[in-house]
């Protein structure tokens, strides 16, 4: 029996399968599967419609519903995109926004994502906001050309306000340094384009000329997309600029493009390249003079560096054939060690995996026959457990005499005739009156020498059914 599987009568049986049925979603499942089909049906849009309830959040996205006369369409522009608009549309504006379809999972509504958002007609978005901007200044006086002021003939100082990395700032000193290298020029630098860079620039512009005396001030970047230009086109730039206690040029991307900047600015340029032409006088003498220096410069250094490259050029080489000559020894002794190292490798571990598999099998024997051992032991001590339980002695046909305070009766001094006694069985109790007392023999024990076998356990303190005291109730009531 100890090597058989024991039997579970209480395992659940295995539950028999279900019919299949129609697939049950969760409404997250639809949604996502919604969301899949429409971006897949229709990857990019453009949509014509009306704004309204245009709102733009304090994250920066923007919300708003596009509709024509018969429905409407929710749409969202993210905060990257729409800090690139140059204004936000009027209620009833028409426009053509382009982007893609999309579910909002969350509230399972559809909505448009638009990537792109344009005026319909002619005018568009940026120049409508040109000329609104462009009209307020106007009736302010800032453009008037009578405020403009002369730029200085010889400055000293230029100040330049442009991006520290952009193409602008190296063709304004490339320019400088070539017509007045004796001029300072200081830079402030600022984004010129994206989310904010109006105010950048700015606050460049206030901070630079509160901190440096400037005779003149460069303020532009290089060309670009009407879009990139933009933050010229803003309202922060130019009162900056109106407000500014010195003379500015303003040199925004090309001839073509023209900016607020440019409107308000003490003098437009076309380029940065000529802005800087603007700001300092050409100087003919030292040029003429460096004219005449340059060439006995140039050879000097060239002839410097032919000989440093020739003698660079020997060295290398020189060095390259005195590294592979050292190293040529050393890789062959290496290549020949790992040659050698993988078959050796294996020769060790060999053996060593062998034993420790040996070893594994060992130790799973070793469990199982413990295991066994263990299990035998149990069964016996369960089994002497048993043999040694009261009720396993109730169930022989003993029973356990009970004074009516519930102490178990030992002695015969304990009662007198008369005296009211329970008596305990294995399936319940016995109420009992004493007739007499009397002495009997001490029992035998049933494992005596002459059994020839070990003692057996001593008989309770009770007496076997059949001898019990005559009963003055043949009701039989189990304990409580």
């Amino acid at each position: 029996m100890s090597g058989e599987e024991p039997l579970d009568l209480f395992s659940a049986a295995e539950p028999s399968p279900e019919p299949e049925g129609p697939r049950v979603w969760t409404v997250s499942e639809i949604n996502g599967a919604v969301r899949a089909l429409l971006e897949e049906a229709l990857p990019e849009v453009q949509v014509a419609g009306e704004v309204a309830n245009w709102t733009r959040a304090r994250s920066g996205h923007c919300y708003f519903t596009l509709k024509d006369d018969g429905a409407q369409l929710r749409s969202v522009m993210w905060r990257g995109r729409a800090s690139r608009l140059p204004m936000d549309p009027e209620e009833g504006f028409r426009v053509r926004a382009t982007g893609t379809l999309t579910l909002y999972e969350a509230r399972g509504e559809y909505q448009l994502n638009v990537r792109e958002l344009e005026a319909e007609g002619e005018e568009g978005l940026w120049k409508l906001a040109f000329e609104k901007l462009r009209k307020t200044l106007m009736a302010e006086g800032l453009l008037d050309p009578a405020r403009r002021r002369p730029i200085p003939t010889f400055p000293r100082t230029v100040g330049v306000v442009t991006s520290p990395t952009g193409a602008a700032l190296r063709d304004i000193l490339s320019v400088i340094g070539r017509r007045a290298p004796w001029t300072r020029v200081v830079l402030r630098g600022a984004r010129v384009q994206g989310e904010g860079a109006s105010l950048e620039v700015a606050r460049a512009l206030q901070a630079l000329v509160a901190a440096v005396p400037c005779d003149v001030v460069i303020v532009g970047r290089g060309g670009g997309s009407i879009e990139d230009l933009w933050a010229f086109n803003e309202e922060p730039v130019a009162r900056a600029i109106a407000g500014c206690p010195v003379p500015v040029i303003s040199a925004v991307g090309h001839e073509t493009d023209v900016t607020i900047a440019d409107l308000v600015a003490d003098l437009r340029a076309p380029t940065p390249s000529a802005a800087a032409e603007a700001a300092v006088a050409d100087g003919i003498v030292l040029r003429e003079a460096l004219g005449r220096l340059r060439p006995r410069l140039a050879r000097g250094l060239r002839g410097q560096v032919e000989r440093r490259a020739t003698r660079l050029g020997e060295a290398r080489g020189r060095m390259d054939r005195g590294i592979r000559h050292l190293l040529r020894p050393r890789r062959q002794a290496l290549e020949s060690r790992a040659g050698r190292l993988a078959p050796a490798m294996r020769g060790i571990l060999a053996p060593r995996n062998a034993r420790v598999e040996r070893a594994l099998e060992r130790l799973g024997s070793s469990v199982r026959r413990l295991v066994e051992l263990r299990r035998a032991a149990l069964a016996e001590r369960a089994g002497q457990v048993e043999a040694l339980s009261p009720l396993s002695t109730l169930r022989r046909g003993y029973a356990v005499p009970l004074l009516a305070d519930g102490r178990v009766v030992r002695t015969r001094s304990q009662v007198q005739p008369g005296d009211t006694l329970g008596l305990r069985l294995v399936d319940g109790r016995l109420d009992c009156t004493v007739d007499r007392v009397r002495d009997d023999p001490p029992p035998v024990s049933l494992g005596g020498a002459g059994s020839g076998g070990p003692p057996g356990p001593p008989p309770p303190s009770g007496v076997p059914h059949g001898d019990s005291p005559s009963s003055s109730s043949n009701d039989s009531a189990p304990d409580p």
